[in-house]
């Protein structure tokens, strides 16, 4: 089967819990209705006569807060509902215009999807266990497997799409279950649900990107985030976004199976050789990425080699400028260069 590019709401590629997922596993020894070890068990048992009796848990909001020594109990309840898990920061802008589109869209599914909202400065495992290389990252555990969606802040008819996935491919696991929510308002240990929260608005050009973004006109998308940068250098939202939707424009239309043939059949093509390299950082192979795409730059010269350097940059970009192996790899770009 011909493999396709990813679209903008499936950038990311399945990630490994599994040491999450045994350690989830191990308190399911426990006697039945006794709730899993760990600090704010989002899932509770419901008095007799409640909608859990017949198999439907209590959880103190639809919206979660979960660390990473509470997560085991999120991976339980993924085997009820499919659970959206939001990696954000407080310091992060796409952030902020994101999590409140999901979180009305969790509000809107009643009791059939839950949020898990991760706070990447301080849960440094679930940042890792969900290879998250830049935020916002937006990833499902359903049936305690997890699925990558996508990274960034996407319009929301698109964030909307990929809650009809999810949901979809969760009934094609058996789970189809729904939680109701206790007369608890805010998440144990966390802030208000802000399900109802307006997002910010964004800049105009900012605005007008993700309105290309939604229609699929990346090109168009491409020019806003160019103004936006030649109007203020220093905007890092449209830094990102730019970097973002350059690589979403170069995969449209094109097959994976096209793109690694010809590199392939022409390892010293360095179009070749940045076509392909696309295909990894997209499918969250960053090592692979970088490694192809150096190991080029000390074999060409002129146009060649700065249209690698100005490439990585753009990948240095898209991972975060201070992951580690964005670290190395710039260490080893320059290097190659100088």
């Amino acid at each position: 089967m011909t493999n396709v590019p990813p679209t903008p709401s499936g950038l990311r590629g399945a990630v490994d819990l599994s040491s999450l997922v045994e350690r989830a596993q191990r308190p399911a020894q426990n006697a039945p209705g006794t709730p899993p070890a760990g600090a704010g068990q989002p899932v509770a048992p419901s008095a007799p006569g409640s909608d859990s009796d017949q198999g439907t848990p209590t959880v103190p909001s639809l919206v979660l807060d979960v660390t990473d020594q509470t997560f085991q109990d999120i991976v339980e309840l993924s085997t009820v509902v499919p659970v959206i898990v939001d990696i954000w920061a407080e310091w992060c802008g796409p952030c902020k215009q994101l999590s409140p589109v999901l979180e009305q869209l969790t509000a809107e599914y009643d009791g059939r999807v839950v949020l898990a909202k991760v706070d990447a400065d301080t849960n440094p495992q679930l940042v890792q266990a969900f290879q998250a290389q830049s935020i916002p990252t937006v990833a499902a555990v359903i049936g305690g497997r997890p699925l990558g969606l996508f990274v960034g802040a996407l319009p929301e008819a698109q964030v909307r799409d990929v809650f009809e996935q999810v949901v979809a491919a969760a009934e094609q696991n058996g789970v189809t279950g729904r939680v109701r929510v206790d007369g608890q308002s805010a998440v144990e240990g966390g802030a208000e649900p802000q399900g109802d929260a307006e997002p910010e608005p964004l800049p105009p050009h900012h605005q007008a990107a993700y309105d290309a973004i939604e229609r699929g006109d990346y090109a168009a998308a491409v020019q806003e985030y160019k103004t936006a940068i030649a109007q203020d250098p220093n905007d890092q939202m449209a830094v990102a976004g730019l970097a973002q939707v350059s690589l979403l424009d170069r995969l449209a239309g094109r097959s994976a199976d096209e793109v690694r043939s010809a590199a392939a059949a022409g390892p010293q093509d360095v179009e070749a050789q940045l076509a392909v390299a696309d295909l990894d950082i997209s499918g969250g192979h960053v090592e692979d990425a970088f490694g192809r795409l150096l190991d080029l730059v000390p074999t060409v010269f002129g146009a060649e080699r700065e249209a690698l350097r100005l490439r990585l940059v753009e990948y240095f970009e898209l991972v975060g400028v201070d992951d580690p192996r964005v670290v190395a790899a710039r260490r080893r770009l320059a290097s190659a260069l100088y």
